[in-house]
């Protein structure tokens, strides 16, 4: 609750952002923030867990319908990461302006700090959770074994741990795709990541969502015969 209230408001304020901000925002007194937290900086660097964190959009992830066409289920995938991507970037990118996510601090929860250091605890940062069809949680592989050694950071397993999401979405569809749902899925991650970069001044568009997928299920030449 306390994290959720506070979210938007380090968004829009940064470190500035005052306990009692917070406490209105969550509709608690300013103490009830104390016996759960043991300071502002503890209660920022919670925020920027769940902000970088990838629960939430695993979770969206595991909503969308199998049911639907893949071109439908990876536009859906594609506006819960861009989602994902942006509030990332907004949170931590206020953090960094206003200097609590200055070099030295490692990122909470395990997670890599962005100076590149281990976080605070070592912890993973995926659920465990299992799959949707039973196998084992994200941290396994699709047989349900651990991969042959963990990855090199934390970027490594949340990006690993996306990847295995889109997975899932693409597995219905594997005998219909030329390569392996893992090697779409990466694929679509790196189109995905590569579109939400700011461009630079005066460069074409990025893409939309629907004519990522596009490229990437169809390409980018036209068909015999077709203007499209």
């Amino acid at each position: 609750m306390v994290v959720a209230a506070a979210l938007p408001l380090v968004a829009e304020y940064g470190a500035a952002v005052t306990t009692s901000q917070i406490a209105r925002a969550a509709g608690i007194g300013e103490a009830t923030i104390f016996r759960a937290f043991k300071d502002k900086d503890e209660v920022l660097d919670a925020c920027v867990a769940e902000a970088v964190g990838t629960d939430h959009v695993l979770r969206e992830l595991a909503t969308i319908s199998l049911d639907e066409p893949l071109d439908v289920r990876l536009t859906e995938a594609a506006e819960a990461l861009r989602a994902h991507m942006e509030r990332m970037g907004t949170v931590v990118g206020a953090l960094h302006a206003s200097g609590h996510l200055r070099p030295g601090r490692g990122g909470p929860d395990g997670r890599e700090g962005h100076d590149g250091r281990e976080g605070r605890d070592g912890r993973d940062g995926r659920d465990g959770q299992e799959g949707r069809d039973g196998r084992g949680g994200r941290g396994e592989g699709r047989d349900g074994q651990h991969g042959a050694g963990p990855p090199p950071d934390a970027r490594a397993q949340s990006f690993l741990a996306l990847r295995d999401g889109v997975v899932e979405l693409i597995e219905p569809d594997r005998d219909a795709c030329r390569l392996s749902p893992e090697k779409v899925a990466t694929a679509f991650l790196g189109l995905l990541f590569t579109r939400l970069h700011t461009p630079a001044p005066g460069a074409e568009a990025p893409l939309s969502p629907e004519e990522l997928i596009a490229v990437l299920l169809h390409g980018s030449l036209k068909h015999p015969g077709s203007d499209r």
